[in-house]
């Protein structure tokens, strides 16, 4: 039996909003993270900081690919891992 369409726009309406209370405990946790890492008192071009953004997120791909294929007790030895880890010990993040 299928759903009348009424009752599918209520579920589409009740899980935008689900979706919209999960985006922002997110938005509020990664904004937390980010300005005790000193990110608010820099004066970065928001482009700048989404392309810095985009280039952490895949470094902490590759390490959790790493990872998973080489399984937890490996992953120091995982090229992508360890390149992750060194880059983020090296990192000024927050410095200035």
């Amino acid at each position: 039996m299928t759903k009348p369409s009424a009752r599918i726009r209520e579920e589409i309406a009740r899980l935008q909003e689900q979706l919209k209370r999960a985006e922002s405990r997110e938005a509020e946790r990664i904004g937390r993270i980010a300005l005790k890492a000193g990110i608010g008192d820099l004066s970065i071009d928001e482009g700048d900081l989404q392309r810095a953004f985009l280039d952490l997120v895949r470094r902490f791909r590759r390490a959790r690919l790493a990872v998973n294929a080489w399984g937890r007790e490996a992953a120091a030895d995982a090229p992508a891992a360890s390149s992750f880890l060194t880059g983020a010990a090296q990192s000024n993040i927050g410095e200035g």
